[in-house]
């Protein structure tokens, strides 16, 4: 629970301090933004990917992870920080700001990638998924949603895919190519970039034989209306099954769930093991699927694509099976039995099959289509932007839908004073100076 910012600190505006966000220039938008709005914005960079990002000054830390919590202290009793804003709370630079701001009362505001997409950022106070604070229980969903009015409809928000790589591609050449810069930054990612980006190449030289591949699946399945349950993969790099699951990575989750299906499923039924699109294919994810559907005696009723068109594949499944992606919303939006093994914000009965997994293949509970609409109401009205990071006008969206989010958590007094600020700026002919 948070706790209130000291009296001291509310008849001044905000001070953001933004810390690490994703390859793209969204946040130093949204930085300029509150700047203009009258409130004080300051950075630290921790890596020159995030230098490359954030237009104007900063400050750097380049120490070590272990002394970043008492550095990070120092820095928000000295410059009054009221508010902190981050990519992802569970990096450990962020987990530790995390840990600093709940002990110094200090506001919290996590960005995402959308829990509903396309079209949406995540914009929450306090956490996202596992750490969200989105109700869990129906009564608790229902009863809020009675109380919020019918969203708007999303403006499409499209991303250049080819913008977003090149930007991918600046920020981590940047760490590369001047790592002296910060000597001692290392980055969350499991494995180096270079390896990473071999990977790339590597899966891009083989693009047009998966897609084949994956399409020819599809129409297979179609023509003769194939039983199956899907499978999506996350990333194994990804937090959310690292930090809100019960499992270390892909490969355990995915051999459990084979094992599981080669138990109690039942023949013709199949398993469609669907790769995730931005996986590197550093590692061979269908080699170890085989293997597994082999080792528990299935290796007859196991596909394994990388592509295909997602919303096709889950309205033709029987059921779902996750462990926490965005995919479950999807997934429930669109009806269909869906199963979570790990901590998700839909992860809820009335929602998700509740049963154990073995029960999930014969006895598939489907979602309250009702309680899914109340459910997405208040996600939408709680925690979602319209916009986008990888494009110019997705951005400009993004930052004019988060500003005022975010200032709806600060005190009157806060906003009152950021007022003051901005109408001496306007009164002297200047612009509020912004970063």
């Amino acid at each position: 629970m948070l706790k209130p910012a000291p009296d001291a600190q509310r008849d001044r505006p905000a001070t953001f301090l933004f810390l690490q966000g994703i390859a793209s220039p969204f946040f130093s938008d949204l930085g300029r933004a509150l700047r203009a709005r009258g409130h004080d914005v300051r950075r630290i960079n921790l890596c020159p990917g995030d230098w490359l990002f954030w237009r104007g000054p900063a400050d750097n830390y380049r120490g070590p992870r272990e002394a970043w919590g008492r550095y990070l202290e120092d820095y928000v009793a000295r410059e009054g920080v009221t508010d902190v804003v981050l990519f992802g709370d569970c990096r450990p630079f962020h987990r530790a700001a995390r840990m600093i701001a709940e002990t110094r009362g200090l506001r919290v505001h996590v960005f995402e990638e959308g829990y509903i997409r396309p079209n949406w950022i995540t914009c929450e106070l306090g956490g996202v998924n596992g750490f969200s604070s989105l109700p869990r229980r129906a009564e608790e969903v229902r009863a809020l949603a009675r109380r919020l009015p019918q969203p708007g409809r999303a403006m499409p928000s499209t991303g250049d895919m080819a913008r977003r790589s090149v930007w991918d591609v600046g920020y981590n050449l940047a760490n590369v190519l001047f790592p002296y810069l910060y000597p001692h930054f290392r980055s969350h990612r499991p494995t180096h970039i270079a390896a990473e980006y071999a990977g790339w190449v590597k899966k891009f030289s083989r693009r047009g034989h998966t897609r084949r591949e994956a399409a020819r699946c599809g129409e297979i399945y179609n023509a003769v209306g194939c039983d199956y349950f899907l499978l999506p993969l996350q990333l194994d790099s990804d937090y959310q099954i690292r930090v809100h699951s019960p499992f270390l990575g892909v490969e355990g989750f995915m051999d459990r769930v084979i094992k599981s299906f080669a138990d109690t499923s039942k023949a013709p039924t199949r398993l469609l093991v669907k790769l995730h699109p931005l996986d590197s294919g550093l590692i061979n994810w269908r080699k170890f699927a085989r293997a597994s559907a082999r080792r528990h005696g299935v290796s007859d009723r196991l596909d394994f694509i990388d592509g295909g068109d997602l919303p096709s594949l889950i309205a033709g499944a029987r059921g779902v099976v996750i462990v926490n992606s965005t995919v479950g919303m999807l997934s429930l939006e669109m009806g269909r039995p869906t199963h979570a093994v790990g901590t998700a914000i839909y992860n809820m009965p009335g929602l998700t099959h509740q049963g154990d997994l073995d029960r999930f293949w014969t006895d598939p509970t489907p979602p309250d289509m009702g309680l899914m609409a109340d459910f997405r109401r208040v996600v939408l009205h709680r925690t979602q932007v319209n916009g986008g990071f990888f494009s110019a006008s997705a951005i400009e969206r993004a930052v004019a839908g988060s500003v005022p989010r975010i200032e709806s958590a600060l005190p009157d007094a806060m906003l009152a004073a950021a007022r003051v600020v901005r109408e001496a700026a306007e009164r002297d002919g200047e612009l509020a100076p912004v970063y």
